[in-house]
Formats: C-alpha cells, sequence, structure tokens
C-alpha cells in the first residue's frame, strides 16, 4: 500500500520547504513569551488549565498547531508552519522538549491514556480518578483525532523524541488486539496507513508495519499481549531495537525449516476497502 503525500513529504525532510529565518512563533510560543492565536493563551496557561478539560479539548481546533507545529499548513492560519532553525533551537532547549512531552501528556489523558516512562515511551490506559473507557469511546467517534494523531507524531519527530511514536502505536495496537478496544474501522485505517509510518526510523518503521500486518491477519489466533508489548521497548532500551521474545523463536524455526520468514509477505491492502482514504493531514487540522 502507497504511503500518503504528506507522510511521504515527512519521511523525506519536506524537500521543497524552505527555511524563512524571520519566523519564530513556535519557538516563542514554546519559550512561554507569547500567547497562541486565536485562543490567547501561553504554553504554560494550556498545560495547567487545560488539562482535563475534555470539551475544551474537543471543539477548540486552534490550538493544536501551536502545541504540535509542523513543517505544513494547518487548518488555523494564525498560526506558522515550523521552520528548521526553530527545530534546531527548539531540541536544544531542555525546558522547551520538557513543555513538547507536557502537550504529549495532555494529549494522552484526553484520550484516556497516560504517559509511564517518557524515556521509552510506555503508555497504559488512563489510572483513577480517570476513566479510560469513555475517553475511548469520544476517540472512535470523533474522526477528526485521527488526524490530530497524525500531526502530533510528525511532531515528536521533528522534536527529537520519536522514540515516543512507537510506545504510542505499540499501545494502541496491543488494546485491538488483546482487549478490542479502539478497533474500529477508522482508527485500524488511520493507523495502518498514516500513524505507523509517521516515524524516521526505517528499521522501526518496518517492524511496526509487520507487527500490525500480523495482529490484523491474526493467523494461529496471534495475539500482541501487554507483556510483549512492554518487552518490545525493553528490548529497545538493551539493544537498540524493537523485538519480542515470540517473533525471534519463530524465526528461529523458519531457518531450521529452510522456509522464507513470512513477516511482511502479506498486504496492508485486505484491511482496507479500496478507494477509502483518510483526508490529509494539512487540510484537515
Amino acid at each position: 500500500m502507497s504511503i500518503p503525500r504528506d507522510v511521504q513529504e515527512f519521511l523525506d525532510e519536506y524537500p521543497d520547504v524552505r527555511d524563512d529565518p524571520s519566523a519564530r512563533e513556535n519557538l516563542e510560543f514554546y519559550s512561554n513569551n507569547i500567547r497562541c492565536r486565536p485562543d490567547g493563551r501561553t504554553i504554560s496557561e494550556i498545560h495547567k488549565k487545560w488539562f482535563g478539560q475534555y470539551d475544551k479539548l474537543e471543539f477548540k481546533h486552534g490550538y493544536i498547531q501551536w502545541l504540535f507545529p509542523i513543517r505544513e499548513y494547518g487548518m488555523n492560519y494564525e498560526s506558522q508552519p515550523l521552520q528548521t532553525h526553530e527545530i534546531q533551537l527548539m531540541k536544544a532547549d531542555d525546558a522547551i522538549i520538557q513543555r513538547v512531552i507536557e502537550s504529549y501528556k495532555l494529549m494522552l489523558d484526553f484520550y484516556g491514556m497516560h504517559l509511564e516512562s517518557q524515556d521509552t515511551g510506555l503508555v497504559g490506559r488512563a489510572l483513577p480518578p480517570r476513566n479510560y473507557a469513555p475517553r475511548y469511546h469520544n476517540l472512535v467517534r470523533s474522526s477528526h483525532n485521527n488526524l490530530r494523531i497524525s500531526r502530533i507524531l510528525k511532531c515528536l519527530s521533528e522534536m527529537g523524541l520519536e522514540r515516543l511514536n512507537a510506545g504510542f502505536l505499540l499501545h494502541v495496537l496491543n488494546e485491538q488486539s488483546e482487549a478490542n478496544e479502539l478497533n474500529s474501522w477508522g482508527i485500524r485505517s488511520s493507523m495502518d496507513r498514516w500513524w505507523a509510518n509517521c516515524i524516521r526510523n526505517e528499521e522501526e518503521r518496518s517492524w511496526i508495519g509487520d507487527l500490525i500486518r500480523r495482529v490484523r491477519l491474526a493467523e494461529d489466533g496471534f495475539i500482541f499481549t501487554r507483556e510483549e508489548y512492554e518487552q518490545a521497548l525493553q528490548r529497545r532500551t538493551q539493544t537498540g531495537r524493537l523485538g519480542i521474545e515470540t517473533q525471534e523463536l519463530e524465526s528461529q524455526e523458519e531457518r531450521r525449516e529452510g522456509e522464507e520468514p513470512e513477516r511482511g509477505a502479506q498486504s496492508q491492502d485486505e484491511s482496507f476497502p479500496e478507494g477509502i482514504s483518510q483526508p490529509t493531514e494539512e487540510k484537515n487540522t
């Protein structure tokens, strides 16, 4: 299945986009020096006053471009596309990077999740007194959040936080596989074609794509468990690569039997009705 145009441009690091050295609004906003428009809030005010304000986060649409800037235009024309020089300066500022992580935590809570480890990217369901169930229901029902998630993942990559992307994707995949949560066609289609490709690390992107296909096919009753999810991130911490024990054992058996590995052999097209696609990110957020 082809990669959507906006995602391919992201993977190629926007070869046709030129840096504007005079544009600094994302840097200034994340430095707590200016307020976003049209909401008129600083980044610190949003983190403090909007956490848990689910109606505000659902129905306001201008803040997402400020919290997660990318090198694409969104629907808020009072925001500024992220600039290359801003990326370099923001990544070098520990306070800014921590604010980006706080923005991610804000949205995870909105989606019924929480960040268990900002080092590994491990994500879990929202903890009491939060209730994950109505938030999951809202995520399934409100498809514009799928577009927001594409933007969030791209932004995390730009900010040097791409390790968090796998944690989010594998959490959703585990929920789909083991608990039949977040398992609507809309979320699966956005995940399989958009979200899972918002990783510039080619090896990691391929590994996650193979695992998604394996879950979708569910051959031999395969279930991607929470234990395997945690194991995959732990393995990356130890070795620099995602991995789960069951895949290694199967690979060994395939070699013994002299067969070619089957991972990745099936097409993702089985997961998507022909001719239906998600609208591109830049036209919808």
